[in-house]
């Protein structure tokens, strides 16, 4: 079916799928090999090769946690607590802060699989579970927000940027309100972190979860941040690294790897993001020029400037990653951790988007090395293939008759 459609056989990748993972920075696989080379050890380990390990260990941590701006000062000093990623911060933070069956946990409807599994979880246990909705471009409602939140709410969680749509929340209207009813309020800023300028001071936030695989870094590493004052119930037991919070041997070589990765995206925050919204935005309106009948979603909110989540009305979404994949251009039907699924995406559905919109949706994403050069070829063949599975498909269909 798809053989008209391929591109050359030896065409090169281009990667529009950066909000799955992005490419490790060669300056951050030169620091890791440095961290093995120098043959660091346990850094809870007391002798002196240990502590040596301990102060590059807590240098990093340092450093992290000046970048993602937390309060450096005792006694208000917050907590940098690492995880395995944002999957496991998300849990962490989901799970940790303590509930009880008289308490509620509020979360938006179009959060990452990771916080709505975990709030699943939580419901299936007993404990009251609200969903915040959003409007048609996935923009929580701050008017249903000030209505459901309750002395009784324990925790919400609403993310920064949606890992679909690139939409952005009013993260400073919902701290607002949060703290007149003295709630504490998770973040998943995933997306966020090594994109656009973040504080997590001046956001004013209790937690929130980072992933270093996201800005350059290495799969395997990420971060809960902990309001100073914020109480935590470890997930895991047996150990009593990082004030028990999350016990465990910190992996030293990929702390550094996360550190030195954040350091390059915020040396270069400035130019890539504008650079990344400006090549979003020549992708979005020459596709739209050429392809008149697809729709973005959540263009009318502000959004991360590097993703790009387009419906293709009356095409299947896996059919059209199909041919684009076997086309050289790497894409995704959804979030990285439910692309295995068959089903529709949760996202687009609370958006209340058609489903012949939500059939047809794929998600682009670019990074701090896509290429105009690469942008101008990957909207080429895009254009090139939709229109052609659009024109077997209305073939198709006048060969079999009304369907």
């Amino acid at each position: 079916m798809y053989g008209s459609l391929l591109a050359a056989p030896n065409m090169k990748r281009i990667n529009l799928d950066h909000n799955a993972t992005t490419p490790v920075d060669p300056e951050v696989r030169a620091a890791i090999l440095e961290c093995y080379q120098a043959g660091y050890v346990n850094p809870s380990s007391p002798h002196a090769s240990g502590r040596q390990s301990r102060r590059v260990l807590e240098n990093a941590r340092e450093r992290i946690g000046e970048l993602l701006g937390l309060r450096p000062n005792a006694p208000q000093t917050d907590h940098l607590v690492f995880t395995s990623g944002g999957t496991e911060a998300n849990n962490l933070a989901i799970f940790g802060i303590e509930h009880n069956r008289n308490t509620t946990l509020l979360v938006s409807a179009v959060e990452h699989p990771s916080i709505l599994a975990a709030a699943k979880e939580l419901e299936n246990r007993g404990l009251p579970v609200v969903k915040l909705p959003v409007d048609a471009d996935g923009v929580v409602s701050l008017d249903k927000l000030e209505s459901l939140l309750t002395p009784d709410t324990r925790l919400v969680s609403v993310m920064a940027g949606n890992n679909e749509t690139g939409v952005l929340q009013p993260l400073a209207e919902v701290v607002s309100c949060c703290e007149t009813l003295n709630i504490a309020l998770h973040s998943d800023v995933v997306q966020v972190a090594g994109t656009l300028p973040l504080s997590f001071r001046e956001l004013g936030l209790a937690a929130m979860s980072v992933s270093a695989h996201k800005f350059g870094g290495p799969v395997g590493i990420g971060a809960l941040v902990l309001r100073h004052d914020l109480k935590l119930k470890p997930l895991l037991f047996g150990g009593f690294q990082q004030a028990a919070f999350r016990p465990g041997t910190e992996p030293v070589a990929a702390v550094v790897g996360m550190c030195r990765a954040l350091e390059l995206s915020h040396a270069t925050l400035a130019c890539s993001t504008a650079r990344m919204g400006q090549l979003r935005d020549q992708f979005e309106a020459v596709l739209a020029s050429e392809l008149p009948q697809i729709e973005v979603h959540g263009s009318s909110a502000e959004r991360l400037p590097h993703t790009s989540n387009i419906a293709f009305p009356g095409l299947d979404r896996q059919a059209l990653l199909m041919a684009l994949d076997l086309a050289g251009i790497d894409c995704s039907t959804g979030s990285a951790c439910a692309s295995g699924s068959s089903e529709s995406s949760h996202v687009l559905l609370a958006m209340g988007c058609a489903e012949t919109l939500v059939n047809g949706s794929l998600r682009f994403s670019l990074g701090r090395q896509t290429t105009q050069d690469e942008i101008e070829w990957a909207t080429r063949e895009i254009i090139r293939i939709a229109r052609g599975l659009w024109s077997q498909s209305a073939g198709f269909k006048s060969a079999t008759g009304p369907r």
